[in-house]
């Protein structure tokens, strides 16, 4: 029986179609049986036509999503409230009662279970290459499903949206503008990682009020007091991160993912020969962590540093074209003025574009064991790059040029204007194409009915697979939702966030209403993002995190550069200067202290939060006790079962002899 709250939109390319053994080599390998190197899931088929290629639907049955469930560890809540492993033979302990088995597993772990089936059907010894394919070889456990998707042999994989529940939780989402958010229906529609990342939007645009206070009261104050405000912003930042962590290791217990390590499933991708795994015991793909360092450290990190230094070249260039124009002083050099930054941004956002591509590639080439390993480090390489695209221009014009001014024009036009266009590009305009989209779809498939007798479907084509009618609403969803943009992952999401965030934090001293700005911008942003989920983008893939992962690191980075740089800017102040009439060497030493005194207050918040709530820490302990004793009485009862065994032996030795 096939789910029908998911269904799996594969579409092969017409590279495919001219050979119909590789076709049904691949659609044998999703179908067939584990033993056999299969992922055991259900397929059916739309009728098909040259034009169109080949588009599958794939899911799994009742008992297949149980059991993979339970080989997979999905975290469940029992009966009596307490998070464990499922397990099928303990299926009743997580049905409370009223609920059907059916409604045990949600839409994104059942999209989860899918997904890591197709990922999982690996090459077997005796699969050489690709059936009909000699130049696409596959070594022993490589992910098959991934080198179609690389050789294009398929097109592209992705579940399809179940817009009855889009509707029931769309209303009180994207509908709304203050209320607030469903993360617990968003985690069961699109998985953690994006309702993490949601909780955090929503977390860190609250916490900004305490700055925008701050700011506003900064207006109406005398300059000697602005030091006062500057300590107080360096507390938030500090406070605000440390309550976040803990609010995510909080979230993360309650969703199951709290336990993910290193030594996790392997993502699809991930390169090795084929051994037996030395936690779980199962044969997984093995590659020594060692190779995977040498990659990043020997080449990864100097060509990163290296397209770094590239960038804060061009920012000088800008810089240095700009002054020698200005110095110039002629009508035309006036005109110019503006070509430098132009030029320097058309620049800046094509090295970008083949930056990211490089990223990719290389932690693609680094094969890291985990996907969560794998977006910790890409994000690492790219967050980097975008930190010299972002803030460099800023530090110059604060410390070099030291045009408070021109610094606090600037950051004023980033976070109006600039994210004005951001909500526009993100949702206003993809919106737009998909109306368009839409209407053409609709036109095409009144034109494809009048002239019905033109299309030629071909039922030669996998015969041994299940068909669906020509008029299964399935077939439209799945074709409307190809035309509309894939969702890769949140991190452009994140970036907007950390920019902003540094926007507000490095020249809170010089802005005080940047903290304002930024929560208007951040209250459209969540109804945009979400508005852009449901009804903009095809449907994500559901991704299990128990953080935001190197975005945590990136941010408490952010804060501690926050403490350097206002507390210069305080020191560079010509209104603030006048009110102390210091020497040079003084003025140094005033930094080097108020820097060294915020510093040390940082990190004594850092010590005083503890990363886990007390509640959190209680139940992993008791968690950890309570298999503990499960073991121990395992134990006891094979030593019983074995001394049983021996006393009676002996006895019966004994009866024997007398």
């Amino acid at each position: 029986m096939i789910e029908n709250n998911f269904v799996c939109f594969n579409k092969l390319n017409k590279g495919t179609c001219r050979r119909n053994s590789t076709l049904e080599w691949i659609v044998d390998k999703i179908r067939d049986q584990r033993s056999n190197g299969g992922g055991e899931l259900l397929v059916l088929k739309q009728p098909y036509n040259e034009k169109k290629g080949v588009v599958l639907h794939i899911s799994a049955s009742k008992i297949k999503f149980l059991e993979a469930a339970e080989e997979m560890e999905i975290i469940k809540c029992d009966k009596s409230g307490q998070q464990r492993e499922f397990t099928v033979s303990n299926l009743e302990d997580f049905l409370p009662d009223g609920m059907h088995v059916d409604d045990l597993l949600t839409t994104a772990e059942k999209q989860k279970i899918i997904q890591h089936e197709l990922e999982n059907i690996r090459a077997l010894p005796e699969d050489k290459h690709i059936l009909g394919y000699p130049n696409y070889t596959l070594y022993e456990g490589q992910s098959i499903i991934y080198l179609c998707i690389i050789q294009k042999l398929i097109k592209t994989i992705y579940p399809l949206h179940d817009n009855e529940e889009l509707k029931k939780f769309g209303k009180k989402w994207y509908l709304t503008l203050f209320g607030a958010q469903p993360i617990e229906q968003i985690r069961l529609y699109f998985g953690e990682a994006i309702a993490l990342y949601f909780s955090f939007l929503s977390f860190y645009t609250t916490a900004l009020i305490i700055p925008t206070v701050l700011g506003f009261l900064q207006l109406f104050v005398s300059k000697e007091n602005v030091p006062f405000f500057c300590i107080f912003n360096v507390v938030w930042v500090t406070v605000f991160l440390e309550v976040w962590r803990r609010r995510s290791n909080e979230l993360a217990y309650k969703w199951g993912t709290i336990g993910m390590t290193s030594l996790d499933e392997p993502r699809g991708n991930f390169r090795g020969h084929m051994g037996i795994d030395a936690v779980s015991g199962k044969l997984r793909p093995q590659y020594p962590r060692w190779k995977t360092n040498a990659k990043m450290y020997l080449l990864s990190l100097p060509l990163v540093v290296l397209c770094m230094a590239a960038a804060f070249v061009f920012m000088l260039l800008q810089f240095y074209c700009e002054d020698y124009l200005r110095a110039l002083g002629t009508p035309l050099a006036q005109q110019l003025l503006s070509v430098p930054t132009t030029v320097y941004a058309i620049v800046v956002y094509i090295i970008n574009i083949y930056y990211r591509k490089l990223a990719t590639y290389l932690t693609e080439w680094e094969n890291h064991r985990t996907q969560s390993q794998y977006d910790r480090h890409r994000v690492v390489k790219l967050v980097l790059f975008e930190f010299v695209n972002n803030f460099t221009s800023l530090f110059y014009i604060a410390f070099v040029k030291q045009d408070l001014d021109v610094l606090k024009n600037q950051l004023a036009t980033m976070l109006i204007i600039q994210q004005a266009i951001n909500n526009v590009t993100e949702s206003i305009i993809p919106l737009v194409l998909k109306v368009l989209t839409l209407r053409s779809i609709k036109l095409n498939t009144v034109d494809s009915t009048k002239h019905s007798e033109k299309i030629v479907y071909n039922d030669k084509v996998l015969t041994h697979i299940p068909e669906l009618s020509i008029d299964d609403s399935r077939i439209q969803d799945a074709e409307k939702e190809y035309k509309l943009e894939v969702y890769e992952t949140t991190f452009d999401d994140y970036l907007e966030i950390y920019v902003q965030f540094g926007y507000v934090m490095l020249f809170s001293s010089v802005y005080p209403l940047a903290a304002l700005w930024a929560i208007i911008n951040n209250i459209l942003e969540i109804r945009s993002d979400a508005f852009k989920l449901c009804l903009v983008y095809q449907r994500p893939f559901s991704r299990k995190v128990k953080d935001i992962g190197a975005w945590q690191k990136a941010f408490e980075v952010i804060g501690a550069l926050s403490i350097i740089t206002n507390c210069g800017l305080l020191c560079l102040n010509p209104q603030f200067r006048k009110s102390y009439y210091l020497e040079e060497v003084e003025w140094i030493l005033m930094f080097v202290a108020l820097e060294h005194f915020l510093l040390g207050l940082r990190y004594l918040i850092h010590i005083m939060i503890p990363e886990k709530p007390e509640w959190v820490r209680i139940a992993l302990a008791k968690k950890n006790h309570e298999s503990k004793q499960a073991l121990k009485h395992e134990q006891m009862q094979q030593n019983r079962r074995i001394l049983a065994r021996k006393f009676k032996t002996v006895h019966g030795k004994q009866s024997a002899l007398s």
